[in-house]
């Protein structure tokens, strides 16, 4: 059984997670989960047993010093709860942590009982993956859902994916199961660059975020953060011809299979943002009705799409060698 005391009757909750490793490229998702719990000053109200579910040879406890005194902290998941003002205040249930090691179904388990006994309405999980996409582009942002219904009422894809998954396609899967409604919003990330961190992605998580459960979220510095890192990466490429040849290949197929959504919905669902946030007003409703790498376009739980190209050791990216004439394409593959 659940106690949880000291934890306020929470007003329409909704339960944000997103946890560090295989389905957090660039720390993109647990840095958008960070950055509420910053900005709304969350508290925490619980920890699971890190001994649960951790390795502690794969994810190592620090120590540091407090006051003098020797401390340790070891790797585990945590909620804080956060109250979120405005005309219709709701509260959001923060999960934050590293993708367990082992017991995965117990550790669902663990986080769906929170999750009923807070009364949460719905859980987002927040995940970022590799893929084909240039960073001189708007970041594409992917809703999915196991739910056909809620799919239709919150206007996302059914996911359809099958292959090895992370946390976030399993606890998807078990709210599902326990008829919690869940989503999970994935950013893709760039593979030539998918150094930590990457604000832009971060951004584009927290502004589909603020479409999907109709709350304004402080952005802080984060807009400009995004905005010196496609900069430097922008000067990066600029440095290296292959580079930038293949990130304008990139460039090209993006906008020739996005050119009819760019003309149009995208276009309008960005004015609108720009005109709440000059405005004041928040977002309006809902739509009615790690060490192994990390989760790609083709690989991993996000939407399936073209195939990944992984950095090379030294950290330089490498472009795909163009196919052989003829259509032998040997050649095209990873190296």
């Amino acid at each position: 059984m659940i106690e949880l005391e000291g934890v306020p009757e929470l007003v329409d909750p909704v339960m944000v997670a997103a946890f560090e490793g295989w389905n957090d490229a660039g720390d993109a998702a647990s840095t958008a989960v960070a950055h509420l719990d910053r900005e709304w000053k969350g508290e925490v109200f619980a920890a699971l047993d890190a001994e649960d579910y951790y390795d502690f040879q794969v994810n190592r406890p620090t120590v540091f010093m407090e006051d003098g005194v020797r401390k340790i902290t070891w790797p585990t998941t945590r909620l804080s709860v956060v109250r979120v003002g405005g005309d219709k205040p709701r509260d959001l249930v923060l999960v934050r942590g590293i993708e367990p090691s082992m017991r995965w179904r117990s550790f669902c388990n663990e986080l769906l009982g929170f999750a009923h006994e807070l009364g949460v309405e719905l859980v987002v999980v927040l995940g970022a993956l590799l893929g084909d996409t240039p960073h001189t582009r708007p970041v594409p942002i992917s809703g999915t859902t196991s739910d056909a219904d809620l799919a239709r009422r919150m206007d996302l894809e059914e996911t359809k994916y099958e292959g090895p998954t992370g946390i976030v396609g399993i606890l998807q899967e078990a709210c599902t199961h326990a008829g919690v409604p869940a989503v999970s919003l994935w950013a893709a990330v760039p593979h030539y660059v998918s150094q930590p961190p990457n604000p832009k992605a971060t951004l584009a998580l927290l502004n589909r975020l603020e479409d999907l459960i109709g709350v304004r979220v402080p952005l802080g510095e984060l807009p400009e953060d995004a905005r010196a890192w496609q900069v430097g990466v922008d000067q990066l490429a600029a440095e290296d011809t292959e580079v930038a040849e293949y990130v304008q290949s990139l460039e090209e197929a993006r906008d020739t299979a996005e050119l009819p959504e760019a003309s149009g919905e995208a276009i309008a669902r960005e004015f609108e943002r720009y005109l709440r946030r000059r405005d004041g007003s928040g977002p309006g409703p809902p739509v009615p009705g790690g060490a192994g790498g990390h989760a790609t376009a083709d690989g991993g739980d996000g939407p399936s799409g073209a195939p990944f190209l992984r950095d090379n050791p030294s950290g330089r990216a490498r472009p795909p060698k163009p196919p052989k004439a003829g259509g032998d394409d040997e050649e095209s593959s990873e190296d």
